[in-house]
């Protein structure tokens, strides 16, 4: 069984040219395709941003398992991620249990998942940044 892949610390400038086009592929694929279908969906406003959170927690393993990325920003998302999910499906519950003043937790767990959408867009950069930077030192050399 083959174990998770280096991350963007150990990368050569080519492997970082494939995980940046990857990555950037999966952000542009989210954000035109997935979140207009979750936009869609019959269901309120908490399920939907819930939907969302759990999807992204999903991504964030599997961005972290493929080494798409930097393993502290991947963690950190992956934190940010999961605890949107919990907050949200804990808001969910709240309102099953006829328990709906606390929008609040709702704004909360979208500020969580914008935090770690941002970790993706920091990871990107700075992935795209060492590409340069290695490809210029190539170029160099």
């Amino acid at each position: 069984m083959m174990g998770p892949r280096h991350t963007a610390e150990e990368a050569t400038p080519l492997e970082l040219r494939g995980a940046i086009i990857r990555l950037l592929a999966m952000l542009v694929s989210l954000a035109i395709l997935v979140i207009p279908l979750i936009r869609e969906l019959p269901l309120g406003a908490s399920t939907k941003t819930s939907v969302l959170a759990w999807l992204l927690v999903v991504l964030a393993l599997y961005w972290l398992y493929s080494g798409l990325g930097y393993r502290a920003l991947l963690l950190i998302q992956l934190l940010l991620f999961s605890a949107a999910a919990a907050v949200i499906t804990a808001r969910i519950i709240m309102v099953a249990l006829e328990i709906t003043s606390f929008s609040i937790i709702r704004r909360a767990a979208q500020a969580l998942v914008y935090a770690g959408l941002g970790c993706a867009a920091l990871n990107l950069g700075g992935m795209f940044y060492a590409f340069v930077k290695g490809k210029d030192r190539l170029d160099q050399g």
